[in-house]
C-alpha cells in the first residue's frame, strides 16, 4: 500500500502538529484552534483545504503512526514461505509490536463522545481490513491445512472484530490482567480453527501495552 496519501508539505505540517497536541493533550482537549495556533500563520482554512474535520486528521495521524506497521503486515501477508496459521500468528505479533514501540494506543479517542468515529472504524473492519487483508489469509490456511473452517469471512470478521474491539482497552477500558484474560479466552475459542496462537509471547507482548 502506498505511504504517500499525504504528500504536501502543508499536510505533513498539520499532520506533525497534530500528532505533538494529541499526545500532549489527548483528542478530547485538543481543538482546532489549538492546532491552528501551532501552524505558524496558517488559517482555519488552510486546514479546511486538506482536512473537513478534526476527526479526519485524526485519522491522518493514526495513519501516519502506523504507516511502517502496515507496510510490514503487508510483507507478510504476501511472503509465500509462510502458513496462513503463520501468518495470523505474525500479523498479530507485528500489530503488538507497533502498538508498543509507537504512540498510536497513546493518541486515544473517548469513542462514547465520538459515535462518527467508533462507526467509522468498524466501517473499516467490515469492508475493509476483514475482506481485503484477514480473509486472503484464511483462505489460504484452509488450502494448505494450517486453518480449518468452513465459514472463511465470518471467521476474518470475528478475529478482527474481537481484536480491535472487545480486548481493545481504547474501546473497552480494561485492565492489563484483564486484557490478558480476555486473549486466553479467545485463543481457547479459535482451537477448533487450529487458531490457538496467543502464546506466552505474544502474553508477554501484551503485558507491555499499558
Amino acid at each position: 500500500m502506498s505511504r504517500n496519501k499525504y504528500p504536501e508539505k502543508t499536510e505533513q505540517l498539520i499532520i506533525s502538529v497534530a500528532t505533538k497536541l494529541f499526545l500532549e493533550k489527548g483528542y478530547e482537549n485538543t481543538s482546532l484552534n489549538d492546532i491552528i495556533s501551532n501552524l505558524g500563520g496558517l488559517t482555519k482554512g488552510a486546514i479546511y483545504s486538506h482536512f473537513k474535520s478534526k476527526e479526519e486528521i485524526y485519522q491522518a495521524v493514526i495513519y501516519q503512526l502506523s504507516a511502517t506497521s502496515d507496510d510490514e503486515i503487508e510483507a507478510v501477508i504476501k511472503a509465500p514461505q509462510f502458513t496462513g496459521r503463520q501468518k495470523i500468528e505474525l500479523v498479530l505479533k507485528k500489530s503488538l509490536e507497533s502498538a508498543i514501540s509507537n504512540h498510536s494506543a497513546a493518541v486515544k479517542i473517548d469513542y462514547s463522545k465520538n459515535p462518527k468515529m467508533l462507526y467509522s472504524l468498524l466501517d473499516e473492519i467490515k469492508t475493509e481490513i476483514a475482506p481485503m487483508f484477514v480473509l486472503p489469509i484464511i483462505k489460504q490456511g484452509i488450502q494448505d491445512g494450517s486453518i480449518k473452517t468452513e465459514y472463511p469471512e465470518q471467521l476474518a470478521e470475528l478475529l478482527v472484530l474481537i481484536n480491535n474491539f472487545w480486548i481493545n482497552s481504547l474501546v473497552f477500558e480494561c485492565s492489563t490482567e484483564e486484557i490478558l484474560k480476555k486473549c486466553k479466552l479467545f485463543s481457547s475459542m479459535l482451537a477448533p480453527f487450529n487458531l490457538d496462537i496467543i502464546n506466552n509471547e505474544i502474553l508477554n507482548q501484551l503485558s507491555n501495552l499499558k
